[in-house]
């Protein structure tokens, strides 16, 4: 497949021309009928995601914190409520769900909800390890062309994400060779924080740990993504917090699936808290229209080199820059410049024509919302996504190794490492089932 093939065919996923087999509609149903939506967290990014498709039919909201839950429960009075998402899902009249809650239960919900036949939305990211990557990717993939999902990854909507994807795959710097992404956010250190009691009522504390290994309650852990992701049993750091955001650009403009090996470095590995710093590398195959390319992260501070001085480098605080044989791209979520080689120029390249556009979005939630409805496809759907992250929980399997690892993602083994399978999957606590 020619590049300009691939671009066509991806404005045409974008305008929704690619129709699955099957979707929500019943014979003679509207797509304008509402839908029936649970949604898990409703505090924080949860009443974001709550905001975005409060136009349907809000029929359950679940939290483990009583006062998030009741101050959404008078919002929606008809709204069934519940502490434990399990129960939850058991409500018959569900047809699709948002997940919001704490990033180490992400994968469980999704999985189990696709298991009852039901679309999800999740926030980023979809899983807290390798194998739960794995796993809600294959559950939605048995499930392809009967459910929709989306990872909530909001900046993918954007013109400016069109534009960079249609330059890099026309072929405006010619072939990519790689693409260095990076977010300066510095996160704490540390270790697991010590107890505080008691606990408050209105926190169910044994629900928030869930799947995870027991610790006591201690307020530092809630109130946002970036109060638990620095810990390992509830969060995957940064790689895992911005790393689904800044990812996303190098996945989408290259058609990237997973990778063949991958290496990471960082601050001094801690049992309890991610790196201050990590830096990571992927070697991902060609695909029909470009050759192999090279991947690499930077959080922590840490930053890939500019090709050019005339950016000052302090400034960029998160970016991607696409390296190709004729130049470069910089990108960011609103802006983008393209940079010759001194001795190349953009003769080469041919704006698309407007029908060969990637059309406008309908707004990330819409998109997810009209596939529930019409079968019409996603664009952050769990087979993309969920590759993404799987990728993004390898660089941390091989950090805490040491090792470059040989990635044979169809056995999920890291064939020269078996040292590291302590770290592509989870123990949890007793009684809580990932593919439930």
């Amino acid at each position: 497949m020619k590049r300009r093939t691939f671009l066509k065919s991806s404005a045409a996923v974008g305008a929704g021309l690619m129709i699955l087999k099957s979707g929500t509609l019943k014979a003679g149903q509207s797509p304008n009928e509402k839908l029936n939506i649970a949604v898990i967290g409703v505090g924080g990014r949860g009443g974001g995601n709550l905001n975005s498709v409060k136009g349907e039919n809000i029929v359950a909201l679940c939290d483990v914190n009583a006062k998030n839950l009741a101050s959404a429960a008078e919002r929606f009075p008809n709204a069934k409520t519940y502490v434990d998402w399990r129960k939850c899902l058991d409500q018959k009249n569900i047809e699709a769900v948002v997940c919001s809650t704490t990033d180490h239960t992400h994968a469980f919900i999704n999985i189990w909800a696709m298991n009852r036949g039901m679309h999800v939305y999740c926030e980023k990211p979809l899983a807290n390890s390798v194998e739960e990557a794995q796993m809600v990717r294959k559950t939605y993939l048995k499930n392809k062309g009967k459910l929709a999902t989306q990872m909530g990854t909001q900046i993918h909507d954007s013109d400016n994400y069109r534009r960079m994807v249609e330059l890099i795959r026309g072929g405006a710097i010619g072939e990519v060779k790689e693409a260095r992404v990076w977010c300066s956010r510095i996160p704490k250190g540390g270790d697991y924080l010590p107890e505080v009691k008691p606990i408050p009522e209105h926190i169910n504390w044994d629900l928030w740990v869930g799947p995870s290994p027991m610790h006591p309650y201690n307020p530092g852990y809630i109130g946002g993504c970036l109060k638990w992701n620095r810990f390992w049993d509830f969060g995957s750091g940064q790689i895992g917090d911005m790393g689904s955001h800044m990812m996303d650009m190098a996945y989408w403009a290259l058609d990237l699936k997973v990778p063949t090996t991958c290496s990471a470095e960082g601050t001094p590995v801690s049992t309890d808290t991610l790196p201050l710093w990590l830096t990571a590398e992927w070697d991902h195959p060609g695909n029909d229209w470009r050759g192999p390319v090279k991947v690499y992260w930077y959080d922590g501070g840490k930053k890939p080199g500019m090709p050019s001085e005339a950016f000052n480098r302090e400034k960029l605080f998160k970016g991607v820059v696409f390296k190709g044989e004729k130049g470069w791209l910089l990108a960011d979520y609103g802006w983008r410049i393209l940079m010759p080689r001194t001795d190349s120029d953009m003769t080469q390249y041919t704006s698309p024509k407007a029908k060969d556009l990637i059309p406008k979005s309908p707004g990330h939630h819409n998109e997810w919302l009209i596939g529930c409805k019409t079968g019409k496809p996603t664009l952050c759907n769990f087979d993309y996504s969920g590759a993404l992250i799987e990728g993004n929980m390898l660089a941390l399997a091989a950090y805490r190794v040491g090792k470059k690892l040989e990635w044979d993602a169809k056995n999920m083994k890291a064939t020269n490492c078996p040292e590291a399978d302590k770290y592509i999957r989870k123990t949890y606590r007793k009684g809580w089932v990932l593919n439930g």
